[in-house]
């Protein structure tokens, strides 16, 4: 996929953020830390620098939506840095609820917030949830999290 079709399908997910241009996207690919991630309908793009990782973003064509390509998308950067990092982090728009069960089922969880942090094209802003997910040592990123409990 182009950066430009990227930038498209980008717009399309995120219909009233503010769209990344197809420079913006370019740029982050030039990148030697970034990775793309793809579906036919859909993308994402990470960065892992050292031991810790980031979703930079996950978009799926809305046509496409609700039938686990986002899912696919995530899992697959959770395997690609199987024990290379030892922290995730992404943002979340706090009012998409789609996502963020989406990356509480993947062993992620809220540790911030950023008031106003995504620029709306039609009401209020919205607030971005953070989230992280720790890997212990030697457990590969889609091992279950583990118990805290004693027994």
């Amino acid at each position: 996929m182009t950066p430009e079709a990227l930038a498209r399908l980008h717009a399309a997910a995120f219909s009233t953020d503010r769209a990344w241009s197809a420079a913006e996207i370019g740029s982050l690919l030039d990148s030697p830390h970034v990775r793309l991630h793809r579906d036919p309908h859909g993308f994402a793009l990470t960065r892992l620098v050292l031991d810790e990782a980031e979703l930079l973003t996950l978009a799926v064509d809305p046509a496409h939506q609700r039938r686990g390509i986002g899912a696919r998308l995530l899992t697959d950067w959770l395997d690609s840095i199987a024990g290379r990092a030892a922290t995730a982090f992404l943002e979340v728009a706090a009012d998409n609820a789609a996502a963020r069960a989406l990356y509480d089922r993947h062993g992620f969880a809220v540790i911030g917030t950023r008031p106003a942090y995504y620029r709306r094209t039609v009401g209020p802003d919205a607030d971005a949830v953070i989230m992280q997910r720790r890997f212990p040592r030697g457990h590969a990123p889609d091992s279950p999290p583990a118990s805290t409990e004693s027994g």
